[in-house]
């Protein structure tokens, strides 16, 4: 496989017929199988036998991006507005001058009680079930935490189509199976979801808010449809990810404790700075219990001088949630519109991105580089939906949304982009 004999997708022998070929004992090739199963390099499916990941967990999406050339005006890279995002100076000083007083030692809570108070009262208020909380290094920190606390090599995840890249190569790089379900406006599609888990799929990755790439986020009806299904399924291991908190208006409409395992993940990295690698998680008992156990034996803890900072952040008053989610709202809206205009459908309900399905998404990559404008490639984020290419609004200018329409209307041609089964 390293050579490239072998081709992704490529069926591998039984194990047994490939001990008698190479003269070796069937548990050497079994073991050397798991290995390769467990780096994500193989997949084994039950009697239809092992073979090489169509993928390997070795291929980052991150690297399936354009090099913007200087004078190209960047709306590919997915952050927020740096000038949406507090100072964290003042926060930082007042953080390190209290762990100067109260120094943070081996045997200290790994949480700080402050950040424990304001981070339940807030998931009180939205509705998430009672739980422990720990505090990880980030959503994706999180994420792999709890997957690892439940899964095995082998096991298949459901993930949203289109979905978050880092998340797309995570769950390969696990060793895991990635399963899609269909995503539009309102959050997955139910019929989906009940078709994968009935066919033993063991867990499901769900976006609250803020949908990367497509900006959908969980009405209260598909909510309520996806309880009904994850209630005939109650051994499912359920991860929510909220990362869209503080820089959405939407109400937040949770799935957490339908299932016996659950797992809830608020990122800082969109509201306050990628930079604040921290993100809280809370879900059932046995859960926690597993992610902290294996956390005490790794990094120990996130830095309390860093959640000591987010506190400060929380109570400052630093983020005005209504007013950045309404400037994300105007400039989505505003492209959204002016692509409608020139008869191009996109989408983004919430968030910092707009996602535009299109006919050619190599062709409309390299066009709307030569006019200027550097998309991010649609083939991060997919992986059986058609193609698209996904455009961050956080520094638009109500100059820029004219200019960046026509663009994409010439780049792509009148008609694409309507697709609604599939965002």
């Amino acid at each position: 496989m390293g050579s490239g004999e072998l081709e992704p997708g490529q069926a591998l022998p039984p194990m047994r017929e490939l001990a008698e070929r190479l003269g070796v004992n069937p548990n050497t090739v079994a073991a050397a199988y798991r290995t390769l199963r467990e780096r994500g390099v193989i997949e084994t499916a039950g009697r239809r036998g092992s073979r090489v990941r169509a993928q390997p967990a070795t291929t980052g999406r991150d690297f399936i991006q354009v090099d913007v050339p200087e004078g190209v005006r960047d709306v590919s890279d997915g952050n927020p507005d740096p000038a949406l995002l507090p100072p964290l100076g003042p926060a930082f000083a007042a953080a390190a001058e209290q762990g100067d007083r109260e120094p943070v030692l081996y045997g200290s809570s790994p949480v700080e009680p402050d950040l424990l108070r304001l981070a339940r009262a807030e998931l009180d208020a939205d509705g998430v079930p009672d739980g422990p909380l720990a505090v990880t290094s980030g959503a994706l920190d999180a994420m792999e935490r709890v997957l690892a606390a439940h899964l095995r090599p082998g096991d298949a995840v459901a993930v949203e189509d289109p979905s978050w890249g880092s998340l797309l190569d995570l769950v390969p790089a696990l060793g895991l199976r990635t399963v899609a379900v269909g995503v539009d406006d309102e959050g997955p599609l139910p019929d989906d979801v009940r078709r994968v888990l009935a066919a033993g799929v063991r867990a499901l990755v769900v976006t609250d808010r803020a949908q990367n790439p497509t900006g959908a986020a969980l009405s209260a009806p598909r909510a309520r449809a996806l309880r009904a299904v994850l209630r005939d399924h109650p051994d499912t291991l359920l991860i929510e990810d909220d990362h869209g908190h503080r820089i959405v208006d939407l109400p937040l409409h949770p799935l957490a404790g339908t299932t016996h395992h659950w797992a809830f993940v608020r990122s800082a990295a969109k509201a306050y700075g990628p930079d604040l690698r921290l993100a809280v998680l809370t879900g059932d008992s046995v859960t926690l219990d597993r992610v902290r156990g294996r956390q005490r034996l790794g990094p120990g803890w996130v830095s309390r001088v860093t959640q000591r900072a987010v506190v400060r952040l929380w109570t400052d008053g630093s983020v005005d949630t209504p007013a950045v989610a309404a400037a994300y709202g105007r400039r989505r809206e505003a492209l959204i519109d002016a692509l409608a205009d020139r008869g191009i459908a996109a989408y983004g309900r919430s968030g910092m991105n707009v996602w535009i399905p299109v006919p050619d998404e190599t062709g409309a990559v390299a066009r709307l580089l030569q006019a200027g404008w550097a998309v991010a490639p649609g083939a991060r984020f997919r992986l059986g939906t058609p193609p698209g290419v996904r455009i961050t609004v956080s520094t638009l200018g109500e100059e820029d949304i004219g200019p960046l329409a026509e663009a994409v209307a010439s780049a792509v041609g009148p008609g694409a982009g309507r697709l609604r089964s599939h965002v």
